[in-house]
């Protein structure tokens, strides 16, 4: 028994003039000719030489989304293909190569061998042939084909040629001019072309970025094509592009600063960016984020430069592994568990941070591990603290918590009192950990709190120097009682 076949032709990407003899043939030969939309040069020559055939046409009318009708293409032609088993001949004709940004094929790809359907593809001129003619492309260079309907910003790559293919509207135009505006700037200069290829119809229009969207013609057989570049400044919002600047500065042809710094060397600067980019957080100052994050991005990339060059990883091993990390300790968005609040994503978090212990074969050997050392001393015992509480040890109410603060303050005292400037140290520490202790209970990170206190007497201190200096006065020539009051002021403010 003979196996059903369903044949695949491309009808090129213009003129009929650009169909193969083959292609022509079978298309004259076909007992059952389907074409997915009439809307293609082509048409008119079968229309002449009186070669009957249907449309999809009218599947596009039914269905809200282009996904939809290609997915009832396909099941038409499937269907149409068992029910006449191998007593017809079956040929599907679609615009341009039936391997180029078309759908319908690749569903029939997938679905035909399951339905014991013979699937046979011919080829045809793809609309990229007359791209790489009319628009003098050497696709060797280095060349992308993009969808306009779905276009990831990461793809987008100044040293490639690259075509967004499938920009049917001037909306369609509008959103690939949005994502092009992330790499380029306003004014580079693309081609919005037209019908490539075919006589009397084609337009090749030469057009800034941000103008690609007021242009009309837009349709079935529209492209934008974007030059490819060597200008480095076009790459500088990619990390390859950073990475690259990083590499030159730390080569022998690079800075001599750059060249000379070691981990150790520059430790103290990692530090210190992060403490200048939590100042422009607690600003709310974008400008200064920016600015100030792209430091501590700095940081991370000299380091792993380093580590680059002694051969143990780079930054795109760190990148990678912080991936895998996310995903994997995030199973409420990328598995099939769920998290309805907050409480029970961090709950996902702590038990994939277990698992992953466990499948690494790390094991630690205390509850506390895991603290860095060097954390800043308030911050370290909120989290020993919250280590510790996980086990049970911990206090059962905040009263409890309030009854340690006064008793350590009352330690203070007598320490003080007996003029042991170690024992007083000691029991100041103490006290600071009893109130830490109470900042958990009251869900208030103690570090935030400091801060936001020392802001507060920045603030009011400032005040103080202001109103001084508006009576001409300065800290030497004026008392507590004077300083106090305007103190209060700066309070009721």
């Amino acid at each position: 028994m003979s196996t059903a076949q369903i044949t695949v032709v491309g009808l090129g990407s213009g003129h009929p003039d650009q169909l193969t003899l083959g292609i022509w043939r079978k298309l004259q030969s076909a007992t059952e000719l389907y074409i997915r939309t009439k809307d293609h040069p082509v048409m008119s020559l079968l229309d002449a030489e009186g070669v009957a055939y249907r449309s999809f046409d009218d599947i596009y009318e039914q269905h809200e989304s282009f996904p939809d009708v290609y997915e009832a293409i396909a099941g038409q032609l499937i269907a149409a293909a068992s029910n006449n088993n191998a007593a017809a001949n079956i040929v599907y004709a679609v615009p341009g190569h039936p391997m180029v940004a078309e759908r319908t094929v690749q569903l029939l790809r997938e679905r035909c061998h399951n339905q014991s359907i013979e699937l046979n593809i011919m080829g045809g001129e793809s609309f990229l042939d007359q791209a790489f003619v009319r628009l003098g492309i050497d696709p060797i260079e280095g060349f992308a084909l993009l969808d306009a309907s779905e276009l990831p910003i990461a793809l987008l790559q100044p040293q490639l040629h690259t075509i967004i293919g499938q920009v049917y509207d001037a909306y369609t135009a509008s959103d690939v001019k949005l994502a092009l505006m992330e790499r380029y700037p306003d004014d580079f200069e693309v081609y919005v072309c037209h019908a490539l290829g075919v006589a009397g119809d084609e337009q090749i229009v030469r057009a800034p970025l941000f103008e690609i969207d007021r242009l009309d013609g837009y349709g079935n057989l529209s492209l934008v094509y974007v030059p490819r570049s060597d200008n480095p400044d076009l790459r500088n919002r990619t990390l390859e592009r950073l990475h690259e600047i990083v590499a030159i500065l730390r080569s022998p042809d690079g800075c001599p600063w750059d060249q000379e710094q070691t981990h150790q060397s520059i430790r103290k600067n990692f530090i210190e960016e992060l403490y200048e980019a939590l100042e422009a957080l607690d600003n709310d100052d974008p400008d200064s984020m920016v600015e100030e994050f792209g430091d501590v991005l700095l940081q991370l990339m000299l380091h792993s430069q380093m580590e680059e060059e002694q051969g143990t990883f780079t930054i795109y091993d760190v990148v990678e592994a912080l991936s895998e990390k996310l995903v994997f300790r995030h199973p409420h968005v990328f598995g099939e568990q769920q998290a309805g609040n907050a409480e029970e994503a961090l709950g996902n978090w702590e038990e994939m941070k277990k698992e992953e212990h466990k499948r690494k074969g790390t094991k630690r050997q205390s509850q506390l591990d895991g603290i860095p050392p060097d954390l800043p001393a308030l911050m370290k015992a909120y989290k020993l603290q919250k280590k510790a509480a996980k086990v049970g040890f911990d206090w059962s109410e905040i009263d409890s918590v309030l009854a340690k603060i006064e008793e350590e303050l009352s330690e203070l005292r007598e320490a003080i009192a007996s003029k042991d400037p170690e024992e007083q140290a000691g029991e100041l520490g103490d006290l600071l950990f009893a109130v830490v202790n109470a900042s958990r209970f009251i869900k208030a990170d103690p570090e935030e709190a400091l801060t936001r206190t020392n802001r507060k007497f920045i603030d009011r201190f400032q005040y103080i120097e202001e109103q001084l200096g508006i009576k001409g006065k300065t800290f030497d020539q004026t008392d507590l009682l004077e300083m106090d009051r305007l103190w209060e002021e700066a309070k009721s403010r």
